[in-house]
């Protein structure tokens, strides 16, 4: 009876050991399609057995930011943070009265704003970002988003990130993937807290940037932000940023919007085991719901290519347990 007891308590051990390392594995993610994609990719990828094993060192995976890793509704997060800023700017430019797109933002019309597009945009992170150094840019962000909330939500905007993508990077990671941020968003706005929010290091963010010049300022060496773009981390770009930054294909890809759609070809498009993936957001209550309408994110030509390109489909409503972090 001894032996039978003991038998079993050690059966009993292994199968919670078991069941607590599998409920582990992306736990906020609910079964289903999408979950059991990534787990046999990674499988696949990972067994020197299999005829789809990838060396470590070519496990590259490469991540959107805005609406694939935090939530970019009702507008991208940096371009709250620009508009706080020429709002903070500016009583000292009296002539922004005179640009169309600079007054409407200044007034808070958000309508206008999304109406002059890209060039739009450009003009605000130009009289916004530039004109100090790096360092000096560092701390803007920085003080910013420790004090910026989210007009829905009222947290702050690290806080706002995906849990199940937190885990996704964490699990791509433990099994021996790099991960880096591939996003339209500016490289030196992100650069400051990736590693504390995502683990991404500084080095492994790829994004547009602006244009930086060194010059000696008192004998010192200075690097200065300047008002000119330098290049568009976003579409047809991204590919060229990652073969730029990493020099190297990825074999996995996570987006959400047409802004993706290139960096998901070129990605897939490579020999051996592919992986691709969109984040469809579709929960109203939770977060949002939004797609070919959007202004941001807009997800249109990627969400019609994803099934003859086998791209897997993450249905937030259904796919995700949880949205967000558990409040601290």
């Amino acid at each position: 009876m001894k032996l039978l007891a003991r038998a079993l308590v050690i059966t009993a051990l292994l199968l919670f050991s078991s069941g607590s390392v599998l409920a582990e594995v992306l736990p906020s993610w609910n079964d289903g399609p999408a979950k059991a994609a990534i787990q046999g990719f990674v499988k696949r990828v990972t067994d020197p057995a299999s005829k789809d094993f990838v060396r470590p060192e070519a496990r590259i995976a490469v991540f959107d930011n805005d609406g694939t890793l935090w939530v970019e509704q009702p507008m991208y997060t940096q371009l709250a943070f620009a508009l706080d800023r020429l709002k903070e700017l500016a009583p000292k430019h009296p002539e922004w009265q005179s640009n169309p797109t600079l007054k409407a933002a200044i007034e808070g019309d958000l309508k206008a704003v999304a109406a002059a597009g890209d060039k739009g945009l450009l003009e605000l992170v130009m009289v916004t970002h530039a004109g100090m150094t790096p360092d000096e840019f560092q701390k803007v962000v920085t003080d910013w988003l420790a004090k910026a909330e989210h007009p829905r939500f009222k947290k702050p905007y690290t806080e706002l990130v995906y849990q199940p993508m937190l885990e996704l990077l964490a699990y791509l990671r433990e099994n021996g993937f790099t991960t880096y941020i591939v996003s339209g968003g500016g490289i030196e706005f992100m650069r400051p807290w990736s590693e504390k929010v995502y683990g991404i290091l500084p080095a492994q963010v790829v994004g547009s940037s602006i244009k930086t010049r060194f010059e000696s300022v008192d004998g010192k060496p200075t690097l200065v932000r300047e008002p000119a773009l330098n290049f568009i981390d976003d579409g047809a770009g991204k590919p060229v940023g990652i073969n730029q930054h990493i020099g190297q294909r990825p074999i996995a890809a996570f987006g959400n919007s047409d802004g993706d759609l290139e960096m998901l070809q070129w990605t897939t498009a490579g020999d051996g085991a592919r992986f691709g993936l969109i984040v469809h957001h579709t929960d109203a209550e939770r977060e949002y719901a939004y797609d070919r309408k959007s202004a941001f994110g807009h997800l249109d030509r990627a969400l019609d290519a994803a099934a003859s390109q086998g791209w897997t489909v993450v249905d937030m409503k259904s796919d995700w347990k949880t949205i967000f972090p558990p409040a601290k």
